[in-house]
């Protein structure tokens, strides 16, 4: 079982290895020194990924709708109406068909925190209380995607980013030090905003090192538009009661926290599959198909 379980686990960093190649596959940034600004730069990626990561393909959702929204403090709606349906289109896609599956397969950001969790250190349960959870992941949803890029202007009318100015430690990551790494006279412009959001990027590195997924967890917005898709994605887990032994294998090794037999499709699930692969009795499976119920978790209750 370990064994076969061990080969199915290398089956998700391979995929998670080549959804970071296509998010990344811009390889002339040494040279040009400069961001990808082709024809790809226009749509969106699904996982949480810098738009100004000088090897970066495509844009970071997220940062488009914040883009929007800024724009639209002084620019006509009748402008910005293409590209509005366009980003709610890809959500509602990508949300439909996979949900939270993007966070445990597709998004790199996911993947670093999966690589640096590896780091021999202590490891410890650091996880908010599910209800505080829940209204952190809203609070940075609703007040640094939507309302600081609606209401906070800039000194020449458009919103600020919240999200990506403040907080975002993938951008930190990607864009901030790539960027000053390929071109050294970015340090002069350097500010405190900078340190400011380092300082953001060690403490989640921190915790993540001692807490798998935590910036998943607790803070990311885009993983939680993607879980409120969860229950009704094409993709999605379900039980059959009649095989299950409540062993708790499945709640054992579930990395968010969850037990899978009473949250099954919680917002939370990133969809590793780590449930499906180590139930001995094959009780928890993924399924296919929008028009499907979980038949087995409506009779649990």
């Amino acid at each position: 079982m370990s064994f076969l379980y061990g080969i199915r686990r290398m089956k998700r960093r391979v995929v998670q290895s080549i959804s970071f190649f296509l998010h990344n596959g811009y390889l002339g940034f040494p040279f040009t020194k400069n961001l990808y600004t082709g024809p790809l730069k226009g749509l969106c990626a699904p996982g949480l990924n810098c738009y100004s990561c000088p090897a970066s393909l495509f844009s970071c959702p997220l940062g488009v709708l914040q883009n929007l929204l800024s724009a639209s403090r002084v620019l006509n709606w009748q402008v910005l109406l293409g590209p509005f349906l366009y980003v709610l289109g890809f959500f509602l896609i990508f949300g439909l068909t996979l949900g939270r599956f993007i966070c445990g397969w597709v998004c790199p950001f996911g993947l670093f925190q999966d690589l640096i969790y590896k780091i021999p250190f202590f490891k410890i349960r650091l996880s908010l209380p599910k209800r505080s959870q829940k209204y952190l992941k809203h609070l940075m949803l609703i007040g640094l995607v939507f309302f600081i890029p609606l209401f906070l202007g800039d000194e020449i009318g458009y919103g600020i980013l919240g999200f990506c100015k403040y907080l975002c430690p993938a951008g930190t990551l990607e864009a901030g030090y790539l960027n000053i790494i390929i071109s050294s006279e970015l340090w002069d412009y350097i500010g405190k905003l900078f340190y400011l959001k380092s300082a953001i990027l060690l403490v989640f590195v921190f915790f993540v090192v001692i807490d798998y997924r935590f910036f998943c967890k607790n803070v990311c917005p885009l993983g939680l538009i993607y879980g409120l898709f969860n229950k009704v994605s094409f993709l999605r887990l379900n039980v059959n009661l009649n095989r299950c032994t409540h062993c708790k294998a499945c709640e054992k090794i579930c990395p968010v926290g969850l037990n899978p037999l009473e949250e099954i499709n919680s917002v939370e699930c990133i969809r590793c599959l780590n449930c499906v692969k180590i139930c001995p009795h094959k009780a928890i499976y993924l399924e296919k198909g929008i028009y499907q119920n979980a038949i087995s978790s409506s009779c649990s209750k």
